[in-house]
Order: structure tokens, then C-alpha cells, then sequence
């Protein structure tokens, strides 16, 4: 009985002629959307009601015709007890390999899930490479403005290492400014050249240092590749340092001045505070002047390093 009631729905609407253009990505929702509630055995009245979205608008969101709203998208998911991560696309759900998982790692902490990061790298041979082979590539990592390229000249002069700046690097790949990279290419692309940069700078120095992007840690493949092959220290400033630094090194821009500009400054380093976290190091730049903070930084990275102070 439930599965004809379940065609019974299927057949309640029909579906828009062949020769109507369709977006590709609410076609897959709609596909999604008719999976989990067969999943769930439940009919498109059941559901509709569930949400308290109208049978037609749902039968709509199925076919790909529709263009739901986020809020609609929610009452959905909640009907078919799912989550809208699911519902939308969350590569975890798309296997149950994934789910079971997903599953094990749930409610795990930072601690517990960064040796699951780690043994998975080394069983996948994603690129977690020896302590004593990492110790010697080291990376700052952190904003604009905390001192990265600054305090990484000197630290490269005082080991003996070449120093490579990330950004300097990317734009030789490409043969323009990272901005015109962005505006040309968009941003697969510089993540793209962010990558081939960040393997050369690794394959090419087993002694280095490298000052990197801000925003390298927004990427979880680069990002993995830069732990699992360097020392990584994260170079910590505050907002008014990161801004005041920038604008010393000429930077002028409207942003530089405005409360907004500040506001955006706090939401990016919370935002992204999590990831600078998993460093090996961290190291407040504005707790002291520049002469100190190399004095400390130096003693610090030498002694994780095994190296003479």
C-alpha cells in the first residue's frame, strides 16, 4: 500500500515538457529531494504537509522547476529528517562509507579529530612526512600585516635558508598581479597556482622558509599539503595592527580607514582563527616590538627545531 501511494504521488503532478530549460543544480536538488524521501517511504503528500510547503511547490522543487527558498529548503529537510547540508549535497551523505564515517567522527574533539586528519594522510600517503623532514620547511602562516614576511627574511638570514614569499611566487606562475588573477581567472584558478607554488617551493628547498597567503588556510587541499610537509607557525597581530601595518606598507585603500573595513577585519580572523590554530606554533607579533619579537620567535622555532639557541 505505501508503495503505490508513494506512485500515486510520483504521478499526482506532471512533469514540465522535455524541451524546457532546466538548471542543472536545481534539477540534482529536485533528483535529491525524490531520493531521500523514497529513502524515507514517504509519500509527497506526507512531506508536503510535514513542511507545510504545498504539494504543487514541492512537486516543483522535485522536477527542478522550482526555486526554492532557503527557509522552505529547511522545512524540507526537517519533514525528510534530514539535515539541509544533506539535503543540498554534503559529499558525507553521498555514500554509506561516508556516513559510517561521518558517524565515528561526530562529537569528536579538535584534539581527536586532527590524529584521525594525521593517520588518515599517512595511510593515504596525502603527504605527512617525517618530523625531521618537516622541521626544515617552515612556514608562517596568519593576515596580511602579522609580520610574515618581516620577521621571515629574518629567520631565513638567521638559519641560512632561502626565503620565499608564496604570493611573489604565484604571480611569476601566472604573469600578473593576484588581483588580476582573481578578477581575470576567478578564484579555482588561483587556488590552482596557489597549489603548483606551494609543491615546488616544497619539492625544490629542503631548508625554507616561506612567508604564505592569508587566506591559504580556506583551502582544506593546500592547506593539508602545507601541515603534512612544514613547521607551521601562526603569526598572530591585532585588528589595529594588521591595519596599521598595511597601510605603513603603502596600502591606501578605502578599506584601511573604515569602521566596516575593522568590523570585516574581526569576522575574518574569527572566521579563520580555527584553522590558523592548527599550527604548530603560535606567536603574538604585536605583544612587543620588532627586535624582540625575532629574539623570541628565534628561540622559540629553534628549540621546537632541536637547533643550538
Amino acid at each position: 500500500m505505501q508503495v503505490n501511494s508513494i506512485e500515486a504521488s510520483a504521478l499526482a503532478a506532471v512533469p514540465p515538457s522535455a524541451d524546457e530549460a532546466k538548471n542543472p543544480l536545481l534539477v540534482t536538488l529536485g533528483e535529491r529531494v525524490r531520493d531521500l524521501r523514497a529513502r524515507r517511504g514517504l509519500t509527497r503528500k506526507a512531506v508536503a504537509q510535514a513542511s507545510e510547503v504545498s504539494e504543487r511547490h514541492l512537486a516543483n522543487l522535485e522536477y527542478g522547476t522550482g526555486n526554492a527558498s532557503i527557509l522552505v529548503l529547511q522545512q524540507v529537510a526537517g519533514a525528510l529528517q534530514c539535515s539541509l547540508a544533506e539535503l543540498i549535497g554534503d559529499v558525507t551523505t553521498s555514500s554509506p562509507e561516508w556516513l559510517m564515517i561521518r558517524e565515528l567522527l561526530e562529537g569528536r574533539s579538535d584534539a581527536e579529530l586532527r590524529r584521525a586528519r594525521e593517520a588518515l594522510a599517512t595511510l593515504f600517503a596525502a603527504g605527512t612526512a617525517a618530523q625531521a623532514e618537516r622541521g626544515h620547511c617552515i612556514a608562517l602562516i596568519g593576515l596580511r600585516g602579522a609580520g610574515k614576511s618581516t620577521l621571515g627574511q629574518m629567520l631565513a638570514d638567521d638559519l641560512g635558508y632561502p626565503f620565499i614569499e608564496l604570493s611573489r611566487q604565484i604571480e611569476q606562475f601566472a604573469g600578473c598581479s593576484i588581483s588580476e588573477i582573481h578578477n581575470l581567472y576567478g578564484t579555482n584558478a588561483y587556488r590552482r597556482y596557489e597549489r603548483r607554488a606551494l609543491e615546488e617551493a616544497i619539492q625544490i628547498y629542503p631548508e625554507v622558509v616561506i612567508a604564505t597567503p592569508g587566506g591559504l588556510v580556506s583551502d582544506a587541499a593546500n592547506f593539508n599539503l602545507l601541515l603534512g610537509h612544514c613547521t607551521t607557525v601562526w603569526l598572530q597581530a591585532t585588528p589595529e595592527d594588521h591595519m596599521r601595518r598595511v597601510a605603513e606598507q603603502g596600502d591606501l585603500r578605502p578599506m584601511a580607514g573604515s569602521q566596516e573595513a575593522m568590523d570585516d577585519l574581526r569576522r575574518i580572523l574569527a572566521g579563520r582563527s580555527s584553522f590558523y590554530e592548527k599550527a604548530d606554533l603560535v606567536f603574538d607579533t604585536s605583544a612587543q616590538d620588532l627586535a624582540a619579537s625575532f629574539a623570541a620567535l628565534r628561540q622559540r622555532l629553534r628549540q621546537t627545531l632541536g637547533l643550538p639557541v
